[in-house]
């Protein structure tokens, strides 16, 4: 199994790259977001996701692990395959289409070509608490809500009563932060109650 693929882009596509390691060229759909960044005799390392069916072998590339991850888990969507999964990912960053998900913004989903209403609908409640809401200052991706969740006992008590991600930081959302795991808890569960 290819996890990772470094070489020389030698062709440039409107969808893919050809990727050229020790004189074999790898042909590499990827995102817009990859196409644009990278440039012809350019040297890279590219996560790699392979498609492989009946007579069809595709290879997937990406700049790092976190988008080859939500490509992973966009595919894992009931009517998503690796090219709608693409066309998802190329409707802004990584953090712009999980936000977008994580808000049920099934309106920019459905930007991506291709993408219907129930397809982009069932993306956002396959992921939505999956793939964490970010939080954004600036435009700029601080936390999704899985690193606040490592890093905070209450949330992770929420978690562990059977809340999901986004329902636990609602309801623990406006708690004073000074108050101890169990009181915090507490409020929490009183507020949703």
């Amino acid at each position: 199994m290819i996890s990772t693929l470094k070489g020389t882009i030698s062709e440039k596509h409107i969808t893919h790259l050809v990727i050229e390691v020790n004189g074999v060229g790898y042909e590499i759909l990827t995102t817009n977001e990859a196409l644009s960044n990278l440039l012809l005799n350019q040297e890279v390392k590219l996560q790699i996701y392979e498609h492989i069916r009946d007579n069809l072998y595709d290879l997937y590339g990406f700049l790092d692990s976190q988008t080859k991850d939500l490509f992973i888990k966009l595919i894992e969507v009931n009517g998503v395959g690796p090219k709608a999964g693409l066309n998802i990912l190329s409707i802004g960053s990584v953090a712009e289409v999980k936000q977008a998900i994580a808000s049920g913004d099934t309106k920019l989903i459905q930007m991506a070509p291709g993408i219907g209403k129930r397809v982009a609908e069932r993306v956002v409640i396959d992921l939505k608490d999956k793939v964490g809401l970010v939080s954004m200052v600036d435009n700029k991706a601080l936390l999704t809500s899985e690193e606040i969740a490592k890093q905070d006992e209450a949330v992770q008590a929420l978690l562990a009563l059977g809340y999901g991600i986004s329902d636990a930081l609602k309801a623990i959302e406006g708690v004073d932060t000074n108050l101890g795991t169990e009181e915090r808890v507490k409020l929490a569960l009183k507020e949703k109650i």
